[in-house]
Formats: structure tokens, C-alpha cells, sequence
């Protein structure tokens, strides 16, 4: 293994790994599925974790016409993911969810699925009909964990103990569904240490792929309220350090979906240089060329 393996990035990401797997280009359309969470309606809690804002993280998603006239600008001969985004896309009874996704499926330039969840709302009936399209469509899950620390999860309403995830990662893997987690850096009272045994946990039980970005405070997100005096922020260099020493102990089969994230600029409070994506992943090629590492290096 050595950087080459990767192409022109020190790490496996998914739109490479996609284009080797379809043999073109593929994007995701960022969709809006009309879903709630179950901390947010009282089942599990409410008022939604702290850090998400009222569009459920899904500040950029809408219907499928919609995101494919905006796409196409850019990709004209792109086929495409359709990626149920915001809030929990399983929290629905399974005859819902199998007419969203047929819908979705219908369009001929939609190449597969991925479906954003919580570990908590993957009842067997759900679980079932994962199965069952894995088998007929290119499919993956991702669940949202962020941590795996029970004092950082409950300080950040998340509604669920680290068992369900676990159960969530067995049962999936089980049926042979593909999944990616997401983790949140720079969650209130977490130490680097902290971060870096959270994304161990998660890559030491191979999953597809995971996500990863920096803690974005948001104006109507309630975590807006502690900062900054409880919230104190990574800076971009300590970001990049932390990414890279990540990365560098991530099994090179894990795709990387993830490395920063948007918010919308209106409503992004902190921190300020999370506004220019770009300028963060070129920081983070930069990085690695320095240490002369990669993805694995570390294994």
C-alpha cells in the first residue's frame, strides 16, 4: 500500500471509488424525504441533537427534478445516488419507505440508494426491506453516531446508548448491506483523545465507508446557546492534524465520504473556516504530503 493507490488523494474517497465502481462519474442528489426524528417528536426526546439545525442537517436537499437540474450544470453526463439527507429516513413505516424509494429508482439516471438514519430506527420490518433492496440496487446506509462516549452523548441529546449502534452495525452487516458512520469532531468536552478512540471504534469493524467533519455552531440549532463559553473550537491546523492522524489509522478499504462539511453561510455562527471547503481539503493534501503518509499508514 502506498499513496499511489489512491490517485491524486493521500485517502479512499467516494467519488473515485465510485467512478472505478460504475465506470463513470457519480453524484449524490441531496434529498428531502418529508421525515422527523424521534427526539424531536418526544418519542425518543425533543428538541433534536444540539448540534443539528431545523432542516434536520439537510440545509441543501429538495426533490429529485430539483436537484438534478441544479447537478447537471455542473455534471452534464453524471448518473447519480439518490441520498435521503435530512432528519431520520427510516422513520416511517416500511410501505412508505418502499414507495419513496421506488419512486426514486424510477428516474433512469438514479444508479442506487443511500439512505441517512439513526441506529434506533431500524426495526426488523425496515431492516428486511434494506435486505431486499441491496439486492436489487446499489445501496448503503449511513448512521449517524457522532461519538461513542456516553457523557458527550448525553450532553448532546442524541437519544440513543452506543449498544444500539452496535446492534445496528451487526444486523446490517448481517444482511450484507453496506453502511457509513458519521462522526462530529469537536463535540463539547471531548479531548483529541476522545475523537481519535471514537473513530477507532467505528474503522476497527470495517464499515463501507464513514464521515467526517468539524462541529459547525448554527444559529437555530440550540448548541448556539453554549457557544462560545462552553463550546471552545478547533482551529484549522489542529483540524488537519487531527484528520490526517485519523486517517492515517483507518483501514485503506474504508471510503471516505466525508473530511468537512457545509453549513449554510447565514446561519454558520463558527467556526469561520469551515466556509471555504476547498481551502480545508487542500490543508489536508497538504498535510499528508508533508508527513509523507496516507490512508492505512499507520496499520
Amino acid at each position: 500500500m502506498n499513496m499511489n493507490t489512491f490517485g491524486s488523494v493521500h485517502y479512499n474517497a467516494i467519488g473515485p471509488w465510485l467512478k472505478e465502481r460504475f465506470g463513470e462519474r457519480i453524484v449524490k442528489l441531496s434529498l428531502d424525504g418529508g421525515f422527523t426524528c424521534p427526539n424531536r417528536d418526544g418519542t425518543a426526546g425533543t428538541g433534536g441533537c444540539i448540534f443539528c439545525s431545523s432542516s434536520g442537517s439537510g440545509d441543501f436537499a429538495g426533490t429529485i427534478p430539483q436537484q438534478m437540474k441544479l447537478l447537471s450544470r455542473k455534471w452534464p453526463e453524471a448518473r447519480y445516488i439518490a441520498y435521503f439527507q435530512n432528519h431520520t429516513n427510516t422513520y416511517a413505516p416500511a410501505e412508505r419507505l418502499r414507495a419513496l424509494w421506488d419512486d426514486a429508482l424510477s428516474h433512469p439516471n438514479v444508479a442506487g440508494l443511500a439512505i441517512a438514519t439513526r441506529p434506533d430506527c431500524l426495526p426488523e420490518p425496515v431492516l428486511d426491506l434494506l435486505s431486499e433492496y441491496n439486492e436489487k440496487t446499489f445501496l448503503w446506509v449511513e448512521l449517524g453516531l457522532q461519538t461513542i462516549h456516553e457523557p458527550t452523548e448525553r450532553l448532546i441529546n442524541r437519544c440513543y446508548p452506543l449498544e444500539v449502534y452496535d446492534r445496528a452495525v451487526r444486523e446490517l452487516s448481517r444482511r450484507g448491506v453496506r453502511y457509513v458512520t458519521h462522526l462530529i469532531l469537536g463535540l463539547p468536552g471531548e479531548n483529541t483523545e476522545d475523537m481519535i478512540s471514537s473513530a477507532r471504534y467505528v474503522t476497527e469493524k470495517h464499515p463501507f465507508g464513514i464521515k467526517l467533519h468539524m462541529l459547525h455552531v448554527m444559529k437555530d440549532a440550540p448548541l448556539a446557546a453554549m457557544y462560545p463559553d462552553r463550546c471552545p473550537l478547533m482551529s484549522l491546523d489542529e483540524y488537519v492534524n487531527l484528520i490526517c492522524g485519523i486517517l492515517e489509522q483507518t483501514p485503506p478499504d474504508v471510503t471516505i465520504h466525508r473530511l468537512t462539511g457545509d453549513a449554510p453561510g447565514a446561519l454558520l455562527i463558527a467556526p469561520e473556516w469551515t466556509r471555504n471547503k476547498h481551502a480545508v481539503l487542500n490543508a489536508i493534501q497538504q498535510e499528508f504530503k508533508r508527513r509523507g503518509t496516507y490512508q492505512g499508514f499507520g496499520l
